[in-house]
């Protein structure tokens, strides 16, 4: 097994020096540079290079790894290969936000070995946070350890979540789900980018989170920071395929009965 300490102190150094990059473009960014991927779904060059500079770079970190990347991965990938180091990134996480000159974006950087995760750092960007954990040595926000809030019910917490923005199959669920919420617990934020809802989980800003229609990238640095802050990470039928399966429950493990029932409830 690889040092996972140095090597996660490695990819938080590569992470900030990229980082830099998109903040420089951020400063001066034309949005007639965007591109359309799908419904409601932006990427732009400074997505394509950000990812091109994180792959130089990790590649080195570690011999002979392979990359499950949001640019360039073919978006059916539904399993890792056990017996590689997979580096899973996203280069820009919230690419409307940043479109948008929104503050919250984040590099998502991800290291899974024998379908595990067992590095996971995030970077988020505008406000020079970079979380970071990885397996059996804890969580930090800037080299201080985080822990998970201590809220005991739906009640007394505050709640992240990602709203739909191009598949609206489960839109019923959802609503229902963010009435209840809103009604019965200090509110409901929308941050706009999955690994920073995580992270935020991670560091007791907020206390459960879910989400549907995610991908790979989008919670795989940001669910290994949450597990090692004493969260608890799971589908939506209360199962572990959270990485592949593009839905999430997170929570600070004190409401992880009452959350995960109320969300498999309303989902299934």
């Amino acid at each position: 097994m690889i040092d996972l300490k140095k090597v996660t102190l490695e990819v938080v150094e590569i992470v900030k020096s990229v980082g830099l990059f998109i903040r420089n473009e951020r400063e001066n960014f034309n949005a007639s540079s965007v591109e359309i991927k799908g419904l409601n779904d932006l990427v732009s060059y400074v997505d394509k290079t950000s990812e091109k500079m994180l792959i130089e770079k990790l590649a080195s970190v570690v011999e002979n790894s392979i990359f499950l990347a949001e640019e360039s991965s073919i978006d059916s990938a539904h399993q890792l290969e056990s017996e590689k180091y997979t580096w899973i990134i996203d280069p820009l996480d919230g690419t409307t936000n940043f479109v948008h000159g929104i503050p919250c974006y984040a590099i998502s950087v991800a290291l899974a070995y024998h379908n595990e995760i067992i590095v996971g750092v995030v970077y988020e960007v505008a406000k020079d946070e970079c979380f970071y954990a990885f397996k059996q040595g804890g969580a930090f926000l800037n080299h201080k350890q985080i822990q998970v809030s201590n809220s005991i019910n739906i009640q007394n917490s505050l709640i992240a979540t990602g709203f739909p923005v191009n598949n609206f199959t489960k839109m019923e669920a959802y609503l229902k789900t963010l009435d209840y919420l809103i009604r019965n617990s200090h509110g409901v934020r929308r941050i706009g980018a999955a690994s920073v809802d995580l992270c935020y989980l991670a560091c007791g800003r907020v206390d459960a989170f879910f989400e549907y229609n995610l991908k790979p990238w989008d919670v795989a640095a940001g669910a290994i920071i949450v597990k090692e802050a004493n969260g608890t990470v799971c589908d939506f039928n209360r199962g572990d395929n959270w990485l592949f399966g593009k839905e999430i429950i997170a929570t600070n493990g004190l409401l992880k009965n009452e959350f995960e029932t109320l969300i498999s409830k309303n989902f299934n």
